[in-house]
């Protein structure tokens, strides 16, 4: 087995495709054509981590946050991020970064946040936009359900908790086959009319090369009519951070407990509690200030994040209870998450979880 079959299986589940902007996900490090000796899993990748790699025999750590961010105009070893590079290129390690594509998942990050805090009827704090597109098409009446049958089971025509999604409509289409051109129906130099059916169907926007695939290959003619755009529609299933509700109410100073219990910080910060008892609660691992607003508009009783400011606190406004747990003490769990997903895949495979603590943050 190759590096690579572990890392197509991971963005067959979790695809790249929906990583924000600023992050860099993927293969930062490595050649994923060799051949897989081992896998660590990490929350962030240090020199003491590549060191565990290699005392465990592992030539691919999977790490949550990416060490590199931005562009090495050099690598001499100068800096932590350079000395990782080197040290895991000259012991033929790759490294792979998952960050905010498994924060944007589904099942991923937050939904892990809400399993821990028993957060139940859970929906997505802030939907991606613009990752619902829709594929219209034209196909003659006697092939529509074949290429409708390809396109379902390249995954188009999903809607939430529905599946085998479209629209038809029924019609007549025209064309005049040019010279060299071998028409499937038709003649050359002559306009052929032919009774077509108008299919309309979306899917997520990942799967936008093999929805295609399966159009051409299936789509009887020579020159396939279709037309692609983007929708604005919120997805259900892709976006950042949770909110959801407690299976009972209970007392703010309880919530406190829970959260303080369930995520170990030394410490929990928090802005002025707005209410005594609190049932609805908001989540965002990582740094979330920029969700405050929504947490609010969806009217949660508490938000539960990391790397709040001191200003960002005012802006509870006595409308919600602003909890900050610790970027790494709300991230720290993400281990867990990948490796039961690599697990359910490759059982019979070494994967090792780091026992390595790789929080930057000390307290006295």
């Amino acid at each position: 087995m190759k590096i690579k079959d572990v890392i197509n299986y991971l963005e067959e589940k979790i695809p790249t495709n929906y990583a924000e902007d600023f992050d860099n996900v993927g293969l930062l490090v490595g050649n994923q054509e060799l051949q897989l000796k081992g896998i660590l899993i990490t929350l962030d990748t240090l020199e003491s981590v590549v060191d565990e790699a290699i005392e465990n025999s592992c030539n691919l750590i999977i790490s949550f946050h990416p060490i590199i961010f931005k562009g090495l105009k050099k690598i001499t070893g100068s800096s932590y991020v350079e000395r990782v590079v080197l040290k895991a290129i000259k012991h033929d390690i790759s490294i792979y970064a998952i960050h905010t594509a498994l924060d944007n998942y589904k099942f991923g990050v937050n939904n892990m946040i809400c399993d821990k805090l028993g957060i139940i009827n859970r929906e997505i704090l802030i939907p991606q936009a613009s990752t619902i597109k829709k594929l219209t098409t034209y196909i003659p009446n006697e092939s529509f359900s074949k290429v409708q049958k390809a396109l379902f089971s390249a995954g188009a025509g999903h809607i939430g908790n529905y599946s085998n999604c479209s629209f038809k409509l029924k019609g007549q289409g025209s064309f005049k086959p040019e010279e060299g051109t071998d028409p499937y129906i038709g003649n050359q130099g002559e306009i052929h009319h032919e009774e077509e059916t108008q299919l309309n169907i979306t899917y997520q926007k990942h799967l936008e090369s093999k929805v295609l695939k399966a159009l051409f290959n299936n789509h009887p003619y020579e020159e396939v009519a279709y037309e692609i755009e983007t929708l604005e529609n919120k997805n259900q299933d892709i976006g950042i951070g949770m909110v959801g509700e407690l299976e009972n109410e209970i007392p703010t100073i309880e919530a406190f407990k829970q959260i303080k219990t369930t995520f170990n910080p030394k410490s929990i910060r928090h802005s002025k509690p707005h209410k005594k008892s609190i049932k609805k609660i908001a989540v965002l691992g990582g740094s979330g200030s920029f969700a405050i607003e929504v947490a609010k508009a969806k009217k949660a009783d508490i938000y539960m994040t990391a790397d709040l400011k001191y200003h960002d606190f005012y802006k509870a406004e006595n409308e919600i209870t602003l909890v900050d747990v610790g970027h790494y003490e709300s991230e720290q769990y993400t281990k867990e998450l990948i490796h039961a997903l690599l697990q359910k895949k490759f059982h019979n495979f070494a994967i090792v979880l780091s026992n390595i603590n790789t929080n930057p943050i000390q307290y006295f």
